[in-house]
């Protein structure tokens, strides 16, 4: 698989194109470079800028607020209340 076919995903997994469209075009670019070309020293300063940018991406991805304790508990609790109003409703 290509850099640019790997970075196209990760920027869709941080949602780049909603927080920062400039930025996620510019690592897209640079993972073309980096593609694009054999020789090493070209490769090598556009994988340096590409990593400072998707480190950059990376702290404004939105946060993920779906997996943890409190939405387990959540999820938990609301599947014990359906069944408490089902068998009281007597089914």
């Amino acid at each position: 698989m290509r850099v640019a076919d790997k970075i196209a995903a990760e920027l869709d997994d941080l949602h780049a194109e909603e927080t920062s469209p400039g930025m996620a075009a510019v690592a897209l670019a640079l993972a073309r470079a980096i593609d694009s070309t054999d020789v090493p020293a070209s490769q090598a300063k556009a994988a340096h800028e590409l990593r400072s940018i998707m480190a950059d991406l990376r702290k404004l991805a939105p946060v993920e607020a779906k997996g943890d304790t409190v939405d387990d508990i959540a999820q938990q609790r609301a599947k014990r209340r359906a069944a408490a109003r089902e068998q009281a409703a007597g089914g």
